[in-house]
């Protein structure tokens, strides 16, 4: 098999997998630095490489997520709090192995337009996932919660123009990999010109 078809079997075979689907075994942090030097390698714009990342293993997985739990039920008009999002915030790190914040870090000079920050650290997290596909390490970028909240971001104490960009849950999981589909057919995306 060829670099192009190895490339091309890990991407369409990457799947998310749910914190619920993960089985508790923990990966060797040797692994989850090599997904970060995977992460090193994005494509970014006047080298300013935004991307950041906080790594929480072992017990600090289950405090993030009890506070971030906290964070959620602080943050939420009571009206429209549940104690069901409430507890699966705070228990999505039972099974898990780590949790990575993944955050821009907007440069100083600012001469780079925004958009191409976010674009940098969104290619940084796919390296991420793509390298633990390929290592067979289950993987989820959430959003979900607190992530896009000011709390969060003065949580990790991050700058006014910094940007929380999502949770990289990362385990390993026992359930079957789920058949990979697409909604919208190729050609309906493409317009060639000749």
């Amino acid at each position: 098999m060829n670099t192009f078809d190895i490339l091309q079997s890990i991407i369409q075979h990457r799947r998310s997998v749910k914190p619920s689907d993960m089985n508790g075994k923990k990966i060797e942090n040797t692994l989850i630095q090599r997904l970060l030097n995977l992460a090193d390698w994005a494509p970014t714009h006047g080298r300013t490489e935004p991307w950041r990342f906080v790594v929480y293993e072992q017990e600090a997985v289950r405090k993030f997520c009890k506070d971030h739990a906290a964070l959620y039920k602080a943050a939420t008009d009571p009206e429209k709090f549940t104690n069901a999002k409430f507890e699966k915030i705070e228990q999505q790190g039972d099974q898990l192995s780590h949790i990575i914040v993944v955050y821009m870090k907007r440069s100083v000079q600012n001469s780079i337009p925004v958009l191409e920050e976010i674009a940098a650290v969104s290619a940084a997290m796919q390296n991420i996932l793509l390298g633990a596909a390929s290592l067979g390490i289950a993987a989820l970028w959430s959003t979900g919660g607190m992530t896009h909240d000011i709390s969060m971001k003065q949580y990790l104490g991050l700058g006014e123009e910094d940007l929380v960009m999502g949770l990289l849950f990362l385990g390993y999981t026992d359930a079957p990999v789920k058949e990979g589909q697409r909604r919208i057919p190729l050609e309906e995306k493409v317009m060639w010109h000749a």
